[in-house]
């Protein structure tokens, strides 16, 4: 857990406040805009053929306005961060201010770079998608779900200590498996998992254009899956009680079941859920291009390449666009399915 100071708890009330920023507690990072797996629900890999990535002058750019700001979490997205070939060489650079590090991550690459991970990063979030055969379909790899195995193994040889989560999108394809992700997680040595439902609604992941409704039903569950999920659904609230009790699964039963309503809504069951987020208030999101937006979902304020950091998340555009946000009704943010609370007296 990271600690802060009560001015930083001060000046994180006076961004929510104010919509002027002052403090800037995590920042997202995108090393690299491609990606080494080919999943079903996301299109990052499709721009495989376009590639950026942050270099060692952009982060020491924005160095500056990470200390002014008291950012103390760096979560290195992607794409696949370790893809950039001076990734560890970014890390350092944001390691000399003492900023924890989290690296989201397919998996693939962790038992190659595993000594320099645990020297260098704090935590690794991996994705899993189910068993192996249907972890290996989704994500479109032969043998990923082995590589995720063996990466995690080799960071639990170096340091048994060193914490590796995961995180699920459970959708169409893995929802009827829901039980069998679980199993597999602890099989192969992770420390606690997530689950989130499919974003099928906006321009995140790489879309050029919002998905159409035929190839939103590819990951949507359909109206007749509806039952099923809520019967898998209530299986996990009793078969998985020591799970949840344990925090081995991050959810709540309430968000769990939140899940459910999300996919129901699509077809009128009921409204999206209820859902607090800050995340413009209180993170970044800069792109491997050197896009900045307000978060993953939201459309860009500006580019680290043309402007400082600090200067972009206190334009007054993006100010403006801070202060006439609501997120309980704008559109992008009532089907958002990864949105971040983070109160002022929050520690990290």
């Amino acid at each position: 857990m990271l600690l802060q100071s009560p001015y930083q708890t001060y000046k994180r009330y006076r961004s929510l406040h104010t919509h002027k920023i002052s403090a800037l507690p995590i920042v997202i990072l995108m090393p690299h805009s491609a990606c080494n797996c080919r999943c079903v629900m996301c299109d990052i890999w499709k721009g495989n053929h376009n590639l950026k990535q942050l270099t060692e002058e952009d982060v020491q750019a924005l160095m500056s306005t990470l200390k002014t700001l008291g950012t103390q979490q760096v979560l290195m997205s992607g794409g696949e961060a370790l893809l950039n070939p001076n990734f560890f060489r970014l890390c350092e650079i944001l390691k000399k201010e003492k900023i924890k590090i989290s690296l989201l991550s397919t998996g693939l690459t962790l038992k190659k770079n595993a000594e320099a991970l645990v020297n260098r990063v704090d935590d690794i979030i991996v994705s899993l998608d189910g068993d192996e055969a249907t972890h290996d379909h989704i994500r479109n790899i032969p043998g990923a779900f082995k590589k995720l195995a063996e990466g995690i193994s080799a960071i639990k040889a170096l340091d048994p200590s060193f914490r590796i989560s995961s995180r699920t999108v459970i959708h169409r394809l893995n929802y009827n498996g829901w039980p069998q992700i679980i199993e597999s997680a602890k099989q192969i040595g992770i420390d606690q998992l997530s689950f989130l439902p499919a974003d099928v609604s906006s321009h995140a992941f790489n879309r050029e254009m919002v998905w159409d409704e035929k190839r939103k039903h590819e990951i949507l569950l359909e109206n007749k899956d509806l039952d099923e999920l809520r019967s898998v659904i209530d299986y996990l609230l009793v078969n998985n009680k020591d799970d949840f009790n344990s925090r081995f699964i991050a959810e709540s039963r309430e968000k769990i079941q939140h899940i459910y309503s999300y996919y129901a809504a699509f077809y009128g069951y009921n409204d999206f859920p209820y859902k607090k987020c800050n995340a413009p208030w209180v993170s970044v999101v800069v792109e491997a291009d050197g896009t900045v937006r307000p978060c993953f979902f939201h459309q860009p304020y500006g580019n680290i390449k043309n402007e400082k950091l600090d200067k972009i998340i206190n334009s007054e555009n993006a100010i403006d666009f801070r202060r006439n946000l609501d997120t309980f009704k704008n559109e992008t943010c009532v089907k958002c399915v990864c949105y971040l609370n983070l109160s002022p007296g929050t520690m990290l």
